[in-house]
């Protein structure tokens, strides 16, 4: 039967050397930079999303406000976690997270839309809600088995856009006839 685990001795030799890599090793099978590169858009993206449910949060208007602006409040600050847990999983590579205010948004694959009109909003929100939950599935399958860690991030970060997006569409079925109709265009009716 063959061995596939490198003899202890070699792995803590190894490991000495190579301190100032972290967890990064020689069993990293991805292209690092590109991975640091990726989250770091995936970064943008969610502080973008944090910034547009807050806005929506705190200017939603109306008689079924309370109970969207809720949910909104809700989404903004689990769209922080996922920005912490990116943040973090880019210093554990070895790169620097990009806060940056000036190039958040053209990095961002969500769009920051300002509506002040109740079903707009949470439009907008399930439209942002999609495209990270497509841009994360092609990251996921991009990773592969070449970085698992990165990976349960994403995947762990996908599962909870998945119900944000679940949740905005049930928000729209539940709102009023009439309500959703203003909203709609007049060949929509």
């Amino acid at each position: 039967m063959a061995e596939f685990l490198t003899d202890i001795k070699t792995l803590r030799e190894r490991a000495k050397t190579e301190i100032d890599k972290g967890p990064v090793t020689d069993a990293y099978g991805a292209d690092l930079e590109r991975v640091i590169q990726v989250c770091n858009e995936a970064l943008a993206t969610e502080i973008v999303c944090v910034l547009r449910y807050k806005r929506h949060y705190f200017t939603a208007t109306g008689i079924h406000a309370e109970s969207v602006a809720g949910e909104f409040l809700e989404h903004a600050q689990e769209e922080q976690n996922h920005a912490d847990m990116l943040a973090e999983r880019i210093v554990q590579l070895g790169g620097e997270p990009d806060f940056n205010p000036d190039t958040l948004a053209t990095r961002a694959h969500a769009e920051y839309a300002g509506s002040l009109d109740l079903v707009e909003m949470i439009k907008e929100d399930l439209v942002a809600e999609r495209v990270a939950i497509m841009s994360y599935t092609e990251i996921i399958q991009w990773i592969g088995d070449k970085d698992p860690t990165t990976k349960r991030v994403f995947e762990t970060i996908l599962a909870q856009e998945e119900e944000h997006a679940d949740d905005l569409r049930g928000l729209l079925e539940r709102l009023p006839e009439e309500l959703r109709r203003v909203n709609e265009s007049p060949e929509q009716i």
